[in-house]
């Protein structure tokens, strides 16, 4: 929880207005059964219906401040319950975004949705509780007992009896419950991930006729987290009780010494009143009640403290991949790649490694394309290039210099990548296509999409760029979101331009022309190409055959037909017609 401290900073001005508006709630609270008593002494008993009046009066105006009083106590520890949760969760989401793949792998995509939601609310709830419940808790427990004891010491007698009892039941039940909430936030987790994974897979899940398992993986997993929330409740459902059986005890003990005392005063003509009795039993009912909101603070403190380190996980990790020192100056002719005995294994993975000794120049403006077998390490090597993870050994290049010393931006600025799954976001086609340059002109955006042969269909769409696009591009096929990636890639401009295995929903045709666009309007321009198919990547200046992560040969398209078995292999399993 220390972790988190530091975000109430800014907002400590408003967090001190919570417990000083609350003092004032409170001195009234403890104030009123003083005035009551005296309407009964001196009011009901007496006869005297002015007195009645005068201090009913008074203690309406007290209760009308206690109010405001209250009201401005609420307002303070929200504001500033709302503003600490609000920073938290900006710093999270950035340390998220900041984290590389490995990372975020690591943590699983609904454990951090959970700590971003659930646990910084529990945090957030834990925060508005903390200034109000605990201020207002123990200003009634100390001035509760300070009152009490000041209508007659022997009352004393009941609050030594009833406290230490209360306190062992709330110590006792508060340690049995609290590790159980560690567990109901990665039963959550769990949840999360399915409910993830499904709505991300829903194809795939009806495809395969797959819903009645996902139902009951789910039910499992909602049923885990019932049952363990059920068991915190259970243990908790035990501390009410007990705590108000303890309460009403006490009451009774109060109104039997009260009584007694009462009898006493009756005989000597002097001493303990009536009213004094039923303030007795307000300040007892305050303190005891004082003991309660404690226990519900203690167990919201559980809960939160389970949160906060889960949060503080995210926090306190730091990111593998950092910005080096900037170059740019002494930097070459831009666009050029170099890999020098770059071997890869990825993060916690057992077994060989993905890729082995790989070394190659890929010169400025070259068009170079990567060919191999499924696992063979392709999106592996292009992924390297931008940084998503950094070689085991060796070192890559980029215009000379290490992508090591790069700032990320700037290294990242350099690159434009169409990834293997296009990922599509919500909004209109051209926000989509903008984000390869957000200040682009609507003439660049709709050229950006002629190279990428995404006019064509867009032109038809019913507001055309202005179209809206489905979350996750759902409404389009998986060729258009192809075309949409690739222009938004395209528009950038950037001095790499790398395609893994995005053109795979394209047919041969399409693809073509794609080609034919790219070679005419980005000369000069580096493209790294990953395909499966040998007419996808045929005319490039040159291609690597990637076999088992090692390099197994380069060259154009007709030498590799001479020289490579594996290129060969490759050819006649995909032009059986085709006579060497």
């Amino acid at each position: 929880m220390k972790k988190l401290l530091p975000y109430f900073k800014p907002y400590w001005w408003i967090a001190l207005l919570t417990p000083l508006t609350m003092i004032g709630e409170v001195v009234i609270d403890l104030i009123q059964p003083k005035l009551m008593s005296s309407i009964v002494d001196d009011g009901v008993l007496a006869g005297n219906m002015d007195y009645i009046i005068s201090t009913g009066i008074k203690m309406l105006i007290y209760a009308i401040i206690g109010g405001i009083c209250g009201v401005g106590s609420a307002a303070f520890s929200g504001m500033t319950a709302q503003n600490f949760s609000c920073d938290l969760r900006n710093d999270v989401f950035r340390r998220v975004t900041a984290l590389s793949f490995q990372q975020t792998d690591k943590f699983t995509t609904g454990s951090l949705v959970t700590r971003l939601t659930n646990d910084i609310t529990a945090v957030q709830q834990f925060a508005d509780m903390l200034l109000r419940m605990f201020v207002r808790s123990l200003m009634l427990f100390s001035g509760g007992i300070v009152m009490m004891l000041s209508l007659d010491i022997s009352f004393g007698v009941v609050l030594v009896c009833a406290l230490p009892v209360e306190i062992i039941i709330m110590i006792w039940l508060l340690k049995k419950a609290s590790p159980i909430f560690s567990q109901v936030q990665k039963k959550l987790d769990t949840v999360n991930n399915i409910v993830q994974e499904n709505v991300s897979g829903a194809r795939v899940v009806k495809a395969y006729v797959r819903e009645n398992y996902e139902d009951m993986r789910f039910g499992k997993a909602n049923d885990d987290l019932m049952n363990t929330n059920l068991k915190v409740q259970r243990i908790m459902a035990i501390m009410n009780p007990l705590l108000s059986i303890i309460l009403n005890i006490s009451v009774v003990a109060i109104i039997y010494i009260g009584g007694l005392q009462v009898e006493a005063s009756n005989v000597l003509g002097s001493g303990m009143q009536v009213g004094d009795v039923m303030a007795a039993i307000t300040y007892i009912t305050q303190i005891l009640m004082a003991i309660m909101m404690c226990s519900m603070m203690f167990q919201s403190v559980s809960r939160a403290n389970a949160s906060a380190k889960r949060i503080a996980e995210v926090l306190d990790t730091e990111p593998v991949i950092n910005d080096g020192l900037s170059q740019n100056d002494n930097c070459l002719s831009g666009g050029s790649v170099t890999f020098r005995g770059v071997s890869f294994r990825y993060p916690e993975a057992n077994g060989e490694p993905v890729l082995k000794g790989i070394s190659i120049d890929i010169k400025p403006g070259e068009s170079f394309a990567i060919l191999g077998a499924t696992g063979s390490g392709k999106s592996s090597f292009v992924n390297l290039i931008p940084r998503f993870y950094d070689a085991t050994e060796g070192e890559i290049l980029v215009d000379g210099i290490s992508v090591k010393d790069y700032k990320l931006e700037e290294l990242r600025d350099k690159i434009g990548m169409v990834l293997q799954k296009s990922e599509l976001f919500s909004g209109t086609v051209a926000e989509n296509i903008r984000w390869g340059c957000k200040t682009a002109s609507d003439e660049e955006v709709i050229a950006a999409a002629k190279i990428a042969q995404a006019d064509e269909f867009v032109s038809k769409m019913p507001d055309k760029y202005q179209s809206v696009i489905a979350e996750k591009g759902a409404s389009l096929s998986g060729g258009q979101k192809q075309r949409i990636s690739i222009a938004r890639a395209i528009l950038k401009k950037p001095e790499i331009l790398i395609f893994d295995d995005s053109t795979s929903a394209l047919d041969l045709g399409t693809e073509a022309k794609l080609q034919e666009a790219l070679k005419e309007n980005l000369k000069g321009t580096t493209v790294i190409k990953i395909a499966q198919r040998i007419a996808s990547v045929k005319n490039c200046d040159r291609i690597a055959v990637l076999e088992n992560g090692m390099l197994a040969a380069v060259g154009t398209h007709e030498e590799l037909l001479l020289n490579s078995e594996v290129y060969r292999d490759i050819y006649r399993s995909q032009q059986k017609d085709v006579a060497l």
